[in-house]
């Protein structure tokens, strides 16, 4: 399933896709809810009662900034550094032990998808709002420590992540796979992910329905194309380089 939406594609060619710049949890990783999991026990840390209206209310604002720097996330919900970063130290230290206890998995096809894309000689970036020991922990579990050439957090791009391009084009500078942002494909599960790659130039800003948000969401927030998953995209670049030969 492939909804293309003409009228949201920027300008430029994108036939000639190089770096493809993916999204974890929600996109190529199966998290199984674990963000909110993690998000309960560190609202516990911080004597946010599970159940009561705070948390309910703060439990909101997660679901609904999927996709974001978790750190600007807590920024946002506890209006205290110091504050911001404990339950950022809490959130990361709770995902991971559900990491090690064997929560994750690879979204259905993906690792294939991947591998495919670089067997065509496309460049992938894996990209997460998660800290960088969290996204380790991820790569390790799911054994993908050598599956892609980077792999970026938002610490590695300036501090800032989602909905800021600065994670898209950390990768389309570190790796000099493509001589213009056109030639960027973005891939996410959140409208702060498309906002991302809208925001950089990507030439296509695909959106996956394994994730956090739905089709709408991610139409409204900039997708060029909405897919059943992440184990569409290679057809969808095929078809454009194809297209491209004619």
């Amino acid at each position: 399933m492939v909804r293309k939406l003409t009228d949201k594609l920027p300008d430029g060619p994108t036939e000639n896709v190089r770096l493809v710049v993916l999204d974890m949890a929600g996109t190529t990783v199966a998290d199984g809810g674990l963000v909110e999991r993690a998000f309960s026990a560190a609202a516990r840390e911080l004597g946010v009662e599970e159940g009561s209206a705070d948390h309910a209310a703060k439990l909101e604002y997660v679901r609904a900034t999927m996709g974001e720097s978790k750190i600007s996330v807590f920024r946002h919900l506890f209006g205290d550094e110091a504050l911001a970063q404990q339950a950022n130290v809490a959130f990361e230290k709770a995902y991971g032990d559900l990491v090690d206890g064997g929560h994750i998995a690879p979204v259905p096809g993906a690792r294939e998808a991947i591998e495919e894309l670089t067997s065509a000689g496309l460049t992938v970036a894996l990209t997460t709002g998660f800290a960088r020991v969290t996204q380790d922990a991820i790569l390790d579990a799911l054994g993908w420590r050598d599956l892609v050439g980077l792999t970026l957090c938002p610490a590695d791009a300036g501090g800032r992540g989602r909905p800021y391009p600065d994670m898209v084009l950390a990768a389309f500078l570190r790796t000099g796979a493509a001589d213009s942002v056109h030639e960027i494909a973005v891939a996410g599960d959140t409208a702060y992910d498309m906002r991302s790659g809208v925001r950089a130039g990507a030439g296509v800003v695909a959106g996956v329905l394994t994730g956090a948000h739905d089709a709408a969401a991610l139409a409204d927030a900039g997708a060029t194309h909405v897919l059943g998953s992440v184990a569409e995209l290679p057809a969808l670049l095929r078809g454009f380089r194809a297209s491209g030969d004619e």
